[in-house]
């Protein structure tokens, strides 16, 4: 690629996020997978420190929206509206939303594998891109960026808020079953940024699977997993 053409996919980039960068090598870093790398280069010239701070940014303008939003909402409540604005699917479809992928510097090897329409990592490099606009134009810019995209999702969120894990251990209980069992299946990636997945065994059932950042994310996909398998859950 060019240097005109990187130039104008940059230009192009920064005007949907809405954010013109003072720094420029704060997005490219962004947008940059390890495959992209050369030998010599650190890995520091990767997305990932990047998504690590930004995971936490994110985190705090989305509970400060919902704080605002919902005065009268319990805790159980923003934590489950919480964990639907920031979870992996929702930051990818905003990365779409945002034609990222088109943007995102990665090796060939990825490339060939459909790296940039992977879910994991158009989330990851969401995320990395709130922490870059963070670190170019600090908080204010970071949550104006946040709140713009989010809002509508907060907003127009739907189908059921009540806690999976006790819908379900109530759902088994009324058919006089014991109670749902949870064993993790297996933990994988960084310690900063870790994937649980999570099996739930309910007797009589086949086990369902869910997958996190944490064990209790992953228990609770688990739990609705089963629960719109079985029809308990329709939305």
């Amino acid at each position: 690629m060019s240097r005109d053409d990187t130039a104008r996919i940059m230009a192009s980039l920064q005007q949907r996020l809405g954010h013109t960068f003072a720094d420029l090598k704060l997005l490219t870093v962004a947008l940059t997978h390890a495959s992209a790398l050369d030998p010599s280069d650190s890995v520091n010239g990767s997305y990932q420190r990047l998504e690590f701070l930004g995971d936490r940014v994110l985190g705090l303008v989305v509970a400060a929206m919902l704080h605002k939003q919902f005065p009268n909402a319990d805790e159980g409540e923003l934590a489950r509206r919480f964990n639907h604005m920031v979870k992996r699917e929702t930051c990818a479809e905003i990365a779409v939303e945002l034609k990222i992928g088109d943007a995102m510097r990665i090796g060939q090897s990825e490339a060939q594998t459909g790296g940039r329409k992977k879910t994991a990592l158009l989330a990851d490099i969401c995320e990395a891109v709130i922490a870059a606009i963070y670190l170019d134009g600090g908080f204010p810019a970071a949550e104006a960026f946040v709140q713009r995209l989010w809002t509508p999702r907060m907003l127009s969120l739907s189908g059921q808020l009540r806690d999976a894990k006790t819908t379900l251990q109530e759902w088994a209980q009324s058919r006089g079953l014991p109670t749902p069992r949870y064993d993790v299946i297996s933990r994988d990636g960084p310690d900063h940024a870790p994937t649980f997945v999570v099996g739930v065994t309910v007797q009589g059932l086949a086990q369902g699977e869910g997958r996190g950042g944490s064990k209790r994310i992953a228990e609770q996909n688990a739990a609705e997993a089963v629960l719109r398998r079985e029809g308990v859950w329709n939305e």
